[in-house]
């Protein structure tokens, strides 16, 4: 005899719209807590799919299903199950359908599943030499496409979707491939006031500067947006001079001719702290770094902050810059 969670599961097929929209309540109400997901995970197998087919329905019943997948797939099991059964795409599909009204819980939905390795593998497209990297360039596109100021951005959340794929090599490889030009793209949006999308941004940086030793140009191609978005969030509060600013790229140079908004959130500090150390752990991006006059910058920066752990990364990169390897320049005024 079929019990009622297995039934409840049964009504998600239901011909009636009625029976449909209440049973699919219920399941998002059940998903909203630890025994709730742990009960219906016994019924993944039924359940997943059921739940997909409704994400093409209208609104009032496909928010709902997709309100409860978000909410499974943050269990890594179920996510898993739900990478197996082709999510990943399905959720690209309708994220690109001209009528979607779910965006941003796909969004999101993806942003869990990716913090799986096969999760990346799947967005990326991995071993698919035709499609490799389609689905990124979508979301790039997206992400940098919406970037109005607007309360409600349903592709903030892309920035997430780039950290997780940034954390795998093939990932990183990927955004900073510079046929694709993808990093650029990306390193653009730092300017955003929102948040999680510069959060998003500075996350991804960090992570493809583990690259750094083998990818170096492909990071100092870009310099003209890379150094202003690792340089400013420490640069302090300081308004410099031209004379300071005279060997810096012109975006750089600018903003901190004037007075400007600090990053309040000390992560993004302790990210663009170790993005530089990645970088200037090569001899090239030292002397790139020297060549901006970075370690001026990062001394008066290291002076206005308050917090223990931003200091710490200041410190690592200040340990680097003066351990006597040679690279140190004489003058940060000697012209090159």
């Amino acid at each position: 005899m079929a019990t009622e969670l297995e039934e409840l599961v049964d009504f998600l097929s239901s011909p009636s719209p009625q029976v449909k929209k209440v049973a699919v309540d219920i399941v998002r109400g059940l998903t909203g807590s630890e025994d709730g997901l742990q009960s219906l995970s016994s019924y993944a197998k039924i359940l997943l799919p059921s739940l997909s087919r409704l994400l093409s329905e209208k609104k009032d019943i496909s928010e709902p299903a997709a309100e409860a997948l978000v909410n499974l797939s943050q269990n890594a099991e179920m996510a898993a199950k739900m990478v197996e059964t082709g999510m990943i795409k399905m959720a690209m599909d309708l994220l690109y359908k001209p009528d979607s009204c779910i965006t941003q819980l796909l969004v999101m939905l993806l942003v869990n599943l990716t913090r799986l390795d096969a999760g990346i593998s799947s967005l990326i497209q991995t071993g698919d030499d035709k499609m490799q990297g389609l689905y990124v360039m979508k979301l790039v596109r997206s992400f940098c496409g919406s970037s109005s100021e607007s309360r409600d951005d349903p592709f903030d959340h892309v920035g997430s979707i780039l950290v997780n794929i940034s954390q795998k090599e093939a990932g990183r490889k990927m955004l900073l491939d510079p046929k694709r030009g993808l990093l650029k793209q990306i390193i653009r949006q730092f300017d955003s006031a929102r948040p999680l999308r510069k959060k998003g941004v500075s996350g991804t940086i960090r992570n493809c500067c583990f690259e750094a030793e083998n990818q170096l140009q492909d990071l100092l191609l870009i310099s003209e947006f890379l150094w202003p978005a690792l340089l400013l969030p420490v640069a302090g509060s300081k308004i410099y001079g031209e004379q300071d600013t005279s060997k810096m790229p012109l975006e750089l140079a600018s903003a901190l001719l004037i007075e400007r908004e600090p990053v309040q959130d000390p992560e993004i500090r302790v990210q663009a702290l170790d993005a530089i150390y990645l970088i200037t752990l090569q001899d090239a991006g030292r002397r790139a770094f020297w060549s901006v006059n970075g370690p001026s910058i990062l001394q008066v920066g290291y002076e206005d902050e308050e917090d223990p752990k931003v200091m710490e990364a200041y410190e690592r990169v200040g340990s680097l810059l003066v351990s006597g390897d040679g690279t140190e320049e004489p003058s940060t005024e000697t012209s090159k």
